[in-house]
Parts: C-alpha cells; sequence; structure tokens
C-alpha cells in the first residue's frame, strides 16, 4: 500500500508506462522525480502482468518453510473451542506430543482465527469468565492507595478560567520562564475498602519517603476513626510504593499487596475514589490559586466522609459503617 507522500499512485504508474513506451526510461524516471531502478520495475512489471501488475501486491512471502503446518492450526482451534484452554496449556500439550511452539504463536493463531478472546468461545457473546471480588470484611481489612498528579493552579488562575490565549496564561507562562514555581500537586489518596473513609492529602511530590509520611499520618487519621490496624495495603506498583522509607511505615504486621501490572481495576476503589475527586472538587469550579483549590479538597474531604451518600454503604456516608462515632466535625463549609 502507498503512503501518502509516495509518488507514484496506481494511476501515476500507469502514466509511466505511457510515457516510457515513446522515451528513454531514465529521462522519464528524472523528470517524474523516481529512480531509474524504480521506473524500469514498473515498466517491467507491466510488460509481464499488463495492468494488473501496476496494482500494489501483497507482502505475504510467496514460502514460509517454518510456517505452522495445517493440521497443528486445526488442532489449536480444536482445544480452544472444546476445552476453552488458554494458549498456555496448548502450548503444553502440544509440547506433550512433541509439536514444540511457542507460546507467543498460539496466542497468534488464536486471534488470527477469532479466537483470541474468552467472549468468542459462547454464541451470546458474553464472557464465560466470572470476574473475582476484592471484598473487604471489617474496617481496616482493607486499605487501597493512590497517587494522582494533577498541575498546579498558577496565582490568579490557570488557562480553564481565562482560557489558552488569555493575557493571565500568558503571563503565567512567562512567570514560569522567570523561576515562578510550577509542576504538579501530587494528591495521595487512601480509602478504606470496607466503609469507603477517604483521606486525601496533596503533597509536593510522590517519593518515597513523601508516601510512607502520608501512609503514617493516614494511620493516626483512621485510628481517630476506630481502625487501629491496618491489615492489607493495596498498592500499584509505583516507585513510591517499592521504597524502603514505605516498606518500614507499612510494617511487619501489615501485609503490602501490590495490584498486576497495568491492571488498575484491582485497585479500583481508590481509582473510582479519584474520579469523584476530580469531577466534584478538581474541575466543578473556577479557583486562583493553587491554596484554594487545596482547602477546597479538605472541605469536600469532611463532605465525602460524612455527609455524601455512598451506594456501597446502602445510600449512607462511609462514616456511617464505623462503630467509633467521629465528633470533631466542621460545623459548616464556610
Amino acid at each position: 500500500m502507498s503512503h501518502r507522500n509516495a509518488p507514484l499512485s496506481p494511476e501515476g504508474r500507469r502514466r509511466l508506462v505511457e510515457r516510457c513506451q515513446r522515451r528513454p526510461i531514465a529521462h522519464v524516471a528524472a523528470e517524474m522525480g523516481i529512480s531509474r531502478a524504480c521506473a524500469s520495475k514498473w515498466v517491467n512489471r507491466w510488460r509481464r502482468y499488463g495492468d494488473l501488475g501496476l496494482l500494489d501486491r501483497s507482502s505475504t512471502p510467496h514460502h514460509s518453510p517454518r510456517a505452522t503446518p495445517a493440521e497443528v492450526i486445526a488442532q489449536i482451534e480444536t482445544w480452544r473451542r472444546e476445552k476453552k484452554w488458554s494458549a498456555s496449556r496448548i502450548t503444553h500439550e502440544l509440547a506433550e506430543v512433541g509439536i514444540k511452539i511457542n507460546r507467543r504463536t498460539v496466542t497468534r493463531h488464536l486471534t488470527r482465527i477469532g479466537l483470541g478472546h474468552r467472549r468468542f468461545l459462547d454464541p451470546t457473546g458474553d464472557s464465560n469468565r466470572k470476574p473475582g471480588k476484592i471484598t473487604a470484611r471489617w474496617p481496616g481489612h482493607m486499605v487501597h492507595l493512590d497517587v494522582k498528579k494533577v498541575g498546579r493552579i498558577p496565582d490568579g488562575g490557570g488557562w480553564r478560567v481565562h482560557g489558552r490565549d488569555s493575557e493571565q496564561h500568558r503571563s503565567a507562562g512567562r512567570a514560569k520562564d522567570a523561576g515562578a514555581r510550577a509542576g504538579y500537586v501530587y494528591l495521595h489518596s487512601i480509602v478504606d475498602g470496607f466503609s469507603r473513609l477517604a483521606y486525601t492529602e496533596p503533597l509536593a511530590d510522590e517519593k518515597g519517603k513523601t508516601a510512607a509520611a502520608f501512609l503514617a499520618g493516614a494511620k493516626v487519621w483512621f485510628a481517630a476513626h476506630g481502625i487501629t490496624h491496618l491489615h492489607r495495603v493495596v498498592t500499584d506498583n509505583g516507585s513510591c510504593y517499592r521504597s524502603g522509607d514505605f516498606a518500614r511505615i507499612v510494617g511487619a504486621q501489615t501485609r503490602h499487596q501490590r495490584t498486576r501490572p497495568y491492571t488498575p481495576r484491582h485497585n479500583g476503589k481508590v481509582e473510582r475514589y479519584q474520579r469523584i475527586l476530580a469531577e466534584e472538587v478538581l474541575y466543578a469550579q473556577e479557583y486562583n490559586n493553587e491554596e484554594e483549590r487545596s482547602a477546597a479538597i479538605g472541605v469536600w474531604n469532611i463532605h465525602y466522609n460524612y455527609h455524601r451518600p455512598h451506594s456501597a454503604a446502602g445510600g449512607q456516608p462511609p462514616a456511617s459503617r464505623l462503630k467509633t462515632g467521629v465528633t470533631n466535625l466542621r460545623p459548616s463549609y464556610s
């Protein structure tokens, strides 16, 4: 297939052949901005195959001595349809009968015949694999941590308030060039999997020491709500959660569980919380500076825990699922 800047399309090749019938190939090639070898190739193809020779050919090789035999592909499809085996299991079974083949090759053949996903095996198209649920059984049984990186709001407001071509946006850019503080704010969040009680703190970075200090403060915050021990801490595979400082704060009495790489749904409770945070606070209104937004996050965090209904708590606030009541609430949001 020709790329968008190709000098010869099928119509251009036809005109090339017509000109080469009356003039030397080298002259026509120079006139059309291509090499003589390229012009000769298309002229020779036209002489051998006619107008069909001017069309693009498939890049598939004519001979593939090491290609997977057809009977092996048929066996792969049979095992997949009848026994619903994975590519790894099929690779193992083929090795047992003396056929050595790479697992990636089996995966490629399954995709090519339309059986790459298990949902393609059922007539209804539904998946026949039931997803497992990650369920916390009591407060502190399982807490989820994550970091959300958001852009720092310059003094006077950012481009969301004034527009990208506004004078405020340009002046903020000039201030950054002059050395003003810019960059990002890192929102460290922790969510209790049972009650959905959540705590968020805006911090300057996502280093291991920062994440460890946040977890230490979160433990004190949870203890004030009656959650004195965290049995399991669930995080992704970020560098801050793999540091020695964070491991020391987790402690030997708490299990640190990391999610599978590139699988954020395993930490879905805090991911969903961050989405709510973005929708109801971060981008819900206009802020004139970063301090104003940080203060709004603190106020909203109280609203989320003690007043906002949550479906996981039966339409009640997350704090309603705790045994210990908290009385140090703000009387208002002003």
